[in-house]
């Protein structure tokens, strides 16, 4: 399976800089994406509409160990990585293995960072970075209910922690 979307980051920042000097507006966003689901799509495509290319930074599989525990991701970087790609409104994805995605911030320049309304402006890694350029932070509203940890909570409330799914019955 190859993701047709996923570049690695020195390459994509040359080819947002190209982009940028053809007046387009880069937007970025950022996450873990452990399990695709109706928040992220709902937060992506709003995040689209504020621009006309959307990138999309994806938390290393080690990235994510270390911010939401050893038993994560439930996805790996290239499944993740797959999916992200699949959709229409994402145009380029990167990997960063970083807790936070400042330096990526920094070496993509984008013009509108956006973040899920769980966040505070004050609280958005790269705000500064991205406004000093004279860019603006979009918070797109939080989807309450469609959260990684909320799915896999009704999935073992459904399903039980100790016992072995039985797809046959």
């Amino acid at each position: 399976m190859q993701a047709t979307k996923d570049y690695p980051t020195p390459a994509l920042a040359g080819v947002l800089a190209d982009l940028r000097r053809q007046g387009k507006r880069v937007v970025f966003t950022n996450g873990c994406f452990d399990l695709l689901h109706p928040g992220h799509i709902y937060m992506l495509s709003q995040a689209k509409s504020l621009g006309d290319v959307l990138v999309v930074g994806v938390n290393s599989d080690a990235s994510v160990k270390r911010l939401k525990g050893a038993q994560r991701p439930i996805l790996s970087e290239p499944e993740r990585i797959l999916l992200l790609s699949a959709l229409e409104v994402v145009d380029y994805v990167t990997i960063f293995s970083e807790d936070t995605p400042l330096e990526l911030i920094r070496l993509l320049r984008p013009q509108v960072l956006v973040k899920g309304g769980d966040w505070s402006p004050e609280a958005v890694v790269g705000r500064e970075v991205v406004e000093e350029e004279g860019g603006k932070v979009v918070l797109i509203s939080y989807q309450a209910g469609f959260s990684t940890t909320d799915i896999i909570e009704r999935i073992l409330t459904v399903y039980g922690a100790a016992e072995r799914f039985d797809p046959l019955g």
